[in-house]
């Protein structure tokens, strides 16, 4: 067998997150890297340079929607994983992670075609002017016909992490990364495939990705391995349940994001393509830190799920509370960052200095909210990550909802710009609400689950 980096059940639990919550938000921050590597250098091919960032703008949201089915099957599936395999019950973790496969396989199929089949009337929807469409159509049919490896770069490396192997999960991120940094000047300069180039970059660098997750999860040595076979619906069902709440907070983010270019196409007037540039510029940075604070909470989500089915549940309050503790710390550091180097981010981007100025403004706008946006998110993951989410889902839907009543309200009654004030607004009712609804109910969760496994563990001891 392959060597265990975590012992999920009795390493410290201080250490233990440490081990798990830092290569998995570095990996967060390297997956971000596809994107902003994209961005950057469309951003600065000559002439076209402006409008064929928007145009990439438009798909963003669009490309993350799409890989947000990863995180349904794939952090759907985990948790399940996790949990089976602290109450060790490898037989069903073995039948998780081939239903999880299978259903990357089928979402790889079906999502292609239906995206390709409307595409045309998606861009224009959400936001592609006549001077934009060409550029985002050509980066979304690239980028959909290679959307296999999106999917399961993205879905299966999830079953890597919730095994232990987070410096694994971590590598498997980097070598997509830097081989999207290599190959995005090679097409878009050197080949002068501009924007398709892009794309081609990023399916060729997510492939990669791919092929070396899988290579690990079909080795012998690991503890969980690919198999065939063992297909359920009602394990699908079960699956689809737990990733839900996940799948929601990114397709929602997606749905935001493009509801937010048509705000601002609607009522930007004759700005209103700039004005969605500098919103791709915006999102590209905040993007480095709402990935990389899921990496730590989506990673951590094996830690809770394992000693949730274990029934350790002192192990789970302790490992909440550095959880909490390491998120606060980033987005601090990251709200600190955006006061002082969002110009320096922005000049990667755009050298025009009416972009620039409005995009620095932009990024300072939307960190605003940061400190109560670090414990929504671990709160949020945590329910999820012990497989509980009846809780998760209604808190992840709320942020959404507030998001897109206030876009909707906000500009109407005072202008396009006001769409860069919903983020910071929603992240703190969102924050202060689901941490409401955490303490009222954590205490009660984690006691019951302790008799229950104390009752299994009676009851095992007395058949035995």
């Amino acid at each position: 067998m392959m060597k265990v980096e975590n012992d999920l059940g009795r390493d410290d639990i201080r250490k233990l997150v440490l081990r798990i919550a830092i290569p998995s938000m570095l990996a967060q921050f390297v997956n971000v890297l596809y994107s902003i590597v994209d961005r950057m250098f469309i951003g600065n091919i000559p002439v076209i340079g402006e409008q064929a960032l928007a145009g990439a703008g438009i798909c963003g949201p669009i490309v993350t929607l799409i890989t947000s089915f990863a995180s349904l099957v794939g952090i759907g599936g985990a948790p399940l994983l996790s949990i089976r395999l602290g109450a060790k019950d490898e037989k069903g973790a073995t039948k998780i992670l081939a239903n999880c496969f299978i259903m990357l396989v089928a979402l790889s199929i079906l999502i292609p075609i239906l995206v390709l089949s409307t595409k045309g009337m998606l861009l224009r929807a959400f936001g592609a002017s006549d001077a934009t469409y060409p550029y985002a159509n050509e980066y979304m049919t690239v980028y959909v016909l290679g959307a296999i490896f999106a999917l399961m770069s993205s879905g299966m490396n999830q079953f890597l992490i919730c095994q232990g192997y987070a410096k694994r999960g971590m590598i498997s991120v980097m070598i997509g990364a830097v081989t999207n940094i290599v190959l995005d000047p090679i097409f878009i300069f050197v080949f002068d495939m501009g924007v398709s180039g892009a794309a081609i970059a990023t399916v060729i660098s997510q492939a990669v990705s791919s092929v070396y997750i899988l290579a690990h999860l079909l080795s012998k040595k690991m503890p969980i391995r690919l198999t065939f076979g063992g297909y359920g619906i009602s394990i699908m069902k079960k699956i689809l349940v737990y990733g839900l709440s996940p799948f929601i907070i990114i397709a929602f983010d997606s749905l935001l994001i493009i509801a937010m270019n048509a705000t601002l196409k609607m009522y930007g007037g004759s700005q209103g393509d700039m004005y969605i540039t500098c919103a791709t510029i915006m999102q590209s940075f905040f993007l480095m830190i709402t990935m990389p604070l899921g990496g730590i909470t989506g990673g951590t989500q094996s830690i809770l799920g394992y000693n949730f089915g274990a029934g350790n549940v002192e192990r789970i309050r302790q490992a909440l509370r550095m959880i909490v503790f390491l998120c606060l710390l980033f987005n601090a550091v990251m709200m600190a960052v955006a006061f002082t180097f969002s110009p320096v981010f922005v000049r990667m981007f755009t050298s025009n200095a009416q972009y620039a100025e409005i995009s620095v403004w932009a990024i300072k706008i939307s960190v605003l909210g940061l400190i109560p946006l670090a414990l929504q998110y671990p709160f949020v993951d945590a329910f999820t990550g012990m497989g509980l989410p009846m809780y998760a889902l209604p808190l992840s839907f709320l942020r959404k909802f507030n998001y897109f009543l206030l876009l909707f309200v906000l500009p109407v009654i005072w202008g396009a710009k006001m769409v860069f004030y919903v983020e910071p607004i929603v992240d703190t009712t969102a924050g202060i609400i689901t941490t409401i609804v955490f303490a009222s109910k954590i205490n009660g969760i984690l006691r019951r689950r302790k008799l229950e496994k104390e009752a299994e563990d009676e009851l095992e001891a007395h058949v035995g």
